[in-house]
């Protein structure tokens, strides 16, 4: 099932972070970035307004582990653990948030547990290789 409608977002960014009260506002703009990037990787330049563009929590989660590592390098664990994003599912978390004021859409599918466990990260972030595009 396609996400619902989309709304618009129904209070400030920062009145978001402060109601959640774990992260920065830098950890939710980075999600929202790495969503942007992890859609035009999973499903490339939009050539048709209707058709889904959703990705999985899982898939999520990987997007935001490559965008994190080619921002940052071998720095993205302790980037990510400055803003108090250790595992998974604190980015779960602040998706949902997002999704919960209207700055990101979910399908009735989508749950924070999707988020739970991905990766290990500090495995994830440890050894790394972005693959170059051919």
């Amino acid at each position: 099932m396609p996400p619902a409608e989309p709304r618009p977002p129904e209070k400030p960014l920062q009145q978001v972070v402060e109601e959640v009260g774990l992260y920065p506002t830098e950890a939710f703009e980075f999600v929202q970035q790495g969503l942007s990037y992890t859609v035009q990787k999973l499903h490339g330049e939009m050539k048709d307004e209707k058709a889904s563009r959703h990705v999985t929590g899982r898939d999520l989660c990987d997007g935001l582990r490559e965008f994190a590592l080619m921002n940052w390098g071998l720095l993205a664990r302790t980037v990510l653990g400055r803003w108090n994003v250790r595992k998974t599912i604190d980015f779960g978390r602040i998706v949902f948030a997002l999704v919960d004021n209207g700055y990101m859409q979910k399908t009735a599918d989508d749950t924070l547990e999707d988020f739970r466990d991905v990766f290990d990260f500090k495995i994830a972030f440890e050894n790394y290789k972005i693959e170059s595009p051919t």
